[in-house]
C-alpha cells in the first residue's frame, strides 16, 4: 500500500521520519551517512524517483537511498543549501540555492554542478556581509519553461528559460526580504504571482516587471509560506506571525487567489511564528504546518481543522511528505533500519 512518509528537517538534530503521519518519529542513527547535529533547511522528492530524497543541508547537498536506509552527500562547490528543487519534467534535473545566495543547477542527479549567472546577488551578499540565502525555487505551475526563486535579504528572481539565465526583479516591492512564491491562475489564461517577506504579502500581474504590496488582516504582516492547496490552486495557505522566530502567529487561508483572507485556529497556543505548510497530490486532504520553534499539526480535511501532533522538535525548518510503497505489516521493519 501506499504509506504517508513524512519528513521533519530541523536546525541542529537532522532529518526525522515517520511513517504513521506524525504519531511517532524516528532518526537514522549515526550510521546512516548524516551527522546527528547537521541541520536541514530544505527536503525535496520526485514521483519517478520514489527510492531516493534530497535534503539541502549546512554540509552540502544530501540523497537518500531508501532501498539501503543511507544517507550519501552528493559533493559539489555548495555549502549551506537553503533550496531545493526537482524539474517535474526529469528527476535528474536538479537547482539548488545557498547560503550566500547562489543558484546552481545539475542535469545528472547531483554528480556534478553549474553555477548560474544571477544579476545583483553577488552586490547583495557583498552588502549584507553574507546572510543573503535562497529560501525559495519554484517551477512555474502555468507558464512552461519560467521558473521563480525568492532570495531573503536580496529580491526575487525569474527565469524564462529553465533555470539558464535569471532575471533580478523590484520594482515596487516593499521588501526584499523574501521567504516564499506561489503561483495563482487568473481569468482569461492569466496568472499573478504572490510573495512573502518580512514585510508582508507582494502580488505582480505582469510576470514579476512590478511588485504591488497586499496587506493582510492580522495583527502582523510578517509572512513566511504560501502553498497552493493541491487540487485547487487559487486555495492558497499563508504562514504569518510576529517575527523570526517569533513568539506566536497564525495559519490563514484564501479561497480567492490570496484577495481575501481567514485564519484558521490552530489547537493550543503556538510557541512561534508558523513556519511551513507540506502538501501532496496523492491525498490532497492531507497537510502539515509546523512552527519554527518545533511545534506540528496534521489536517485530515484539505486544512479545515487541525490536530496538534505529540512530538515537538527544537527547531523545524522543513516538512515534506510523499506516498511510500509499503507492504502490509512492513511498517515496522522499515523503522528498524532507519535506527
Amino acid at each position: 500500500m501506499n504509506t504517508p512518509q513524512v519528513y521533519a528537517g530541523t536546525g541542529g538534530h537532522s532529518a526525522w521520519f515517520s511513517l504513521d503521519r506524525g504519531d511517532s518519529w524516528v532518526r537514522p542513527n549515526s550510521h546512516s551517512g548524516l551527522y546527528l547535529e547537521a541541520s536541514i533547511w530544505s527536503i525535496a522528492s520526485h514521483p519517478a524517483a520514489p527510492e531516493s530524497l534530497l535534503a539541502g543541508t549546512n554540509m552540502g547537498l544530501f540523497r537518500w537511498d531508501e532501498p539501503s536506509a543511507r544517507w550519501t552527500h552528493l559533493p559539489s562547490p555548495m555549502q549551506d543549501v537553503w533550496a531545493v528543487a526537482i524539474d517535474p519534467d526529469n528527476p535528474k534535473v536538479i537547482f539548488a540555492g545557498t547560503r550566500p545566495a547562489a543558484f546552481y543547477a545539475s542535469a545528472d542527479g547531483g554528480a556534478t554542478w553549474e553555477k548560474l549567472k544571477a544579476p545583483g546577488m553577488a552586490q547583495s551578499s557583498e552588502i549584507n556581509k553574507g546572510p543573503t540565502r535562497v529560501t525559495q525555487i519554484l517551477f512555474d505551475p502555468v507558464v512552461r519553461d519560467t521558473m521563480w526563486a525568492c532570495v531573503e535579504i536580496g529580491g526575487m528572481y525569474r527565469s524564462r528559460d529553465r533555470g539558464r539565465t535569471w532575471t533580478f526583479l523590484t520594482k515596487g516591492m516593499i521588501s526584499g526580504d523574501m521567504h516564499g512564491v506561489a503561483v495563482i491562475p487568473e481569468a482569461g489564461g492569466k496568472r499573478s504571482i504572490l510573495t512573502t517577506s518580512n514585510a508582508g504579502l507582494q502580488r505582480s500581474e505582469d510576470d514579476g516587471e512590478t511588485w504591488r504590496p497586499e496587506k493582510i488582516d492580522s495583527p502582523w504582516q510578517y509572512t513566511r509560506a504560501v502553498v497552493p492547496h493541491p487540487s485547487d490552486p487559487r486555495t492558497l495557505f499563508l504562514t504569518n506571525g510576529d517575527g523570526p522566530p517569533g513568539t506566536t502567529g497564525r495559519l490563514l487561508r484564501s479561497r480567492d487567489g490570496g484577495r481575501t483572507w481567514g485564519e484558521i485556529p490552530l489547537p493550543g497556543r503556538l510557541n512561534s511564528t508558523p513556519w511551513m505548510v507540506a502538501t501532496h497530490p496523492s491525498d490532497p486532504k492531507l497537510m502539515f504546518t509546523g512552527t519554527n520553534c518545533g511545534q506540528v499539526f496534521r489536517s485530515t480535511d484539505s486544512g479545515d481543522s487541525w490536530t496538534r501532533l505529540q512530538h515537538e522538535f527544537g527547531e523545524l525548518r522543513a516538512l515534506h511528505w510523499r506516498p511510500l510503497a509499503v507492504k502490509q505489516g512492513e511498517h515496522s521493519l522499515v523503522f528498524k533500519k532507519l535506527i
